[in-house]
């Protein structure tokens, strides 16, 4: 059976407002089973329908919950704002000042030329096949290594033992 919106709101507001209960105790009382309760608790938290009962911000959101246009908004916010008024704000928001940083450089990333990424990204490519190539010739260096020492060996022995192939003993 599906409750009014107007009912979801009140057990909401009975859940975090002033003097607010439990979901198992307003289970009790209301018979809304209490999984019910804390789902709705739930999702008005992610969709910034609560209040603190002292603030009028919403209730703090994890970082990936914000849209573009929020992160946008509240890195212009950070950056006018003191170290202060900055961890204050960062506290109501439920964000890291690392956060605001990510989507800071993210930010400024897109706005960069498509020249510029392109410049980057090729550069990134170039170096890449560097490594590569100063590891293939690491890779032949000791297989020469390797093969003059080979080399120098069989002389020794044919030194010592003689030629195999003269008929000479």
């Amino acid at each position: 059976m599906p409750y009014p919106a107007t009912f979801r709101q009140q057990m909401v507001k009975k859940l975090c407002g002033p003097g607010s209960v439990s979901a198992m105790q307003l289970s009790r009382q209301s018979g809304v089973p209490q999984q019910t309760l804390s789902r709705w608790l739930r999702d008005a938290k992610l969709n910034g329908m609560t209040k603190h009962s002292t603030k009028d911000m919403p209730l703090p959101r994890r970082p990936h919950d914000w849209n573009a246009e929020q992160r946008l908004e509240a890195v212009a916010q950070a950056a006018t704002m003191d170290d202060e008024e900055l961890g204050a704000f960062l506290r109501r928001s439920g964000l890291k000042s690392a956060d605001l940083d990510r989507w800071k450089a993210s930010m400024l990333r897109a706005l960069q030329p498509e020249a510029q990424r392109r410049a980057k990204r090729r550069r990134g490519e170039e170096q890449k096949r560097i490594r590569a190539l100063e590891k293939e010739l690491r890779r032949k260096e000791k297989a020469l290594a390797e093969t003059a020492a080979l080399l120098t060996l069989k002389k020794k022995v044919q030194e010592i033992w003689g030629d195999p192939d003269d008929d000479i003993r």
